[in-house]
């Protein structure tokens, strides 16, 4: 079962297993094909997370290919000449907030330990899309049309408008030949070729030069490296969530919320009720409190996660959930008594995509990829937009009560809030396979999804076309439709205050059915499910 952001990529990864690849085989090809058809979200210019389940043992492994900081940035790299933030689109746009893109060694990485198929034939699919062209989806069209600054990059302004500076028009072929050349050395030479000689030099020339440089250099590109990780696992309810680690921020703060949520009988509660959404709402503002305060790079945590996710410390905090009223903002707990650092919030935007696959034998694949803003820095290098991963670091490093954790230092990994998730029934199977786009709510829609899965046993398809609703320990967010609008005004009733809004998932859920699997994709982005 494939699940995925756009159809192309579903029926490339479909087409891998169906031909003896492994779920790690299809998920790269996915990846790549994403890179050509919806290059705003996600690309070898950005980076990404993956977890992968062996069925043969049980095993799993966390691969980190998160961006990193360049060696030649300090503190001061978001702070003007007066020491105040900027802006986010005055730190994003340009080469300033370009980090090392990570996803082409995260897939070589993958593939060297859980491919089965040739590295040079998962790149057949999206050389010939990028040679060939696609037709514009009205998604990719609206997108362009809206982005202020995009058409400022002389190559972005080539690929995607026409002759007269329009964007180009739904159904309007987009070729990107560019690409395609970079595909083809990728899949001659090795991950390795993106890292050295030609490549390389043109994202670092791009990089440093024109509107807003950056720093980024040869040395930064040769020392980049893929972190295998420990997967972050925790209980609920006698099942067991498995997440990402930190740099991410998105395992952690999911299992936070679960933990929050797990003294309450929520299978006994209607969970369309607007007192199933306010506990879930509390519970956000807790967990996001911890997460802003505490979380970054693991180098530079002064807390692990253990710390923050034990059962007596979520107890406690769970506390302060009231069954009528609103805690409107949370403080960060302090577990031990560690000095907390104040939190720096900052927008975590939402061009992400997201792959869930299993495959014949039961190996599966949640992978989570981004350049972060849609359409990243408005930098593109050989048919390539480049990340602005470094916008996820906390722009302010410090104030009177010390370094922030997520603060900008060479070689660091921004924190993220990306979340491929794995969930295993009690009797240890492996149930459902999921993750998504959507910033930092990228927390809340999982969380939702394994609540729904878990406690309320809803139907897949069913769950995703659920109106969101959640707090990131700001105002309570509820999806603009119909019954969102009459969950935000039920809210009111204890103490929520409520603000309206798109809240764009994109979820991509692989679920155990009696007969194999059921695929589901969120119906309000481009992504379609399909299986054997």
């Amino acid at each position: 079962m494939v699940v995925t952001a756009n159809p192309h990529a579903t029926d490339v990864a479909l087409a891998v297993l169906r031909g003896g690849g492994s779920a790690a085989d299809a998920a790269i090809a996915a990846a790549l094909v994403l890179n050509v058809v919806e290059p705003q979200s996600s690309g070898l210019g950005g980076g990404g997370f993956l977890l992968h389940y062996s069925a043969a043992d049980g095993r799993m492994s966390a691969w980190d290919g998160r961006e990193t900081a360049p060696a030649d940035v300090d503190a001061s790299l978001f702070l003007d000449a007066s020491g105040k933030p900027l802006g986010f689109h005055d730190a994003a746009v340009g080469g300033r907030a370009v980090g090392v893109p990570g996803l082409a060694k995260l897939l070589g990485e993958v593939h060297r330990h859980h491919g089965r198929l040739p590295w040079a034939r998962l790149f057949a699919p999206a050389i010939a899309l990028a040679e060939e062209g696609f037709p514009v989806s009205p998604r990719l069209h609206a997108l362009i049309g809206g982005d202020r600054f995009l058409a400022k990059d002389a190559q972005a302004r080539a690929l995607f408008y026409d002759a007269g500076g329009a964007p180009l028009a739904v159904g309007a072929r987009l070729r990107n030949p560019r690409l395609a050349e970079v595909l083809r050395v990728l899949a001659r030479d090795g991950a390795d070729a993106f890292y050295r000689g030609d490549i390389a030099a043109a994202i670092v020339d791009v990089v440093n030069s024109g509107p807003n440089p950056g720093t980024l250099s040869l040395a930064d590109f040769a020392a980049y490296r893929v972190i295998r990780r420990d997967a972050l696992c925790g209980p609920y309810r006698g099942w067991r969530v498995c997440g990402m680690p930190p740099p991410s921020s998105g395992g952690a703060t999911v299992l936070s919320m679960l933990g929050l949520l797990s003294r309450f009988p929520l299978a006994g509660i209607d969970p369309d009720s607007a007192f199933s959404r306010h506990l879930f709402a509390e519970a956000g503002r807790l967990a996001f409190a911890d997460r802003d305060a505490w979380y970054g790079d693991p180098r530079a945590m002064p807390l692990s996660p253990a710390q923050l996710l034990d059962a007596a410390y979520i107890g406690a905090r769970a506390q302060q959930i009231a069954l009528d009223s609103s805690l409107r903002r949370a403080q960060a707990g302090q577990p031990g008594k560690v000095q907390r650092a104040v939190p720096a919030v900052h927008p975590e935007r939402a061009s992400t995509s997201h792959v869930s696959i299993v495959d014949a034998a039961g190996n599966a694949v949640s992978m989570t990829i981004s350049i972060e803003d849609a359409f990243g820095s408005r930098r593109m290098v050989r048919g390539m937009l480049l990340n602005n991963q470094l916008t996820d670091f906390s722009f302010v490093p410090r104030d009177v009560r010390g370094l922030h954790p997520n603060r900008v230092e060479p070689g660091k990994r921004p924190r993220s809030s990306m979340a491929p998730t794995l969930l295993f029934a009690p009797d240890g199977r492996l149930h459902a396979v999921l993750g998504s786009p959507g910033g930092s709510a990228i927390i809340n829609f999982v969380t939702e999804a394994v609540i729904g899965l878990v406690d309320w046993h809803i139907a897949p398809d069913a769950l995703l076309a659920r109106p969101h609703v959640g707090s990131r320990n700001g105002p309570t967010e509820v999806e603009n439709t119909a019954e969102g609008r009459a969950l935000a005004s039920r809210l009111a009733l204890f103490g929520q205050e409520t603000v309206v809004r798109d809240l764009t998932s994109g979820i991509g859920l692989v679920v155990r059915a009696p007969q194999g699997w059921f695929g589901a994709a969120d119906p309000r982005r481009e992504g379609v499910a399909a299986g054997l």
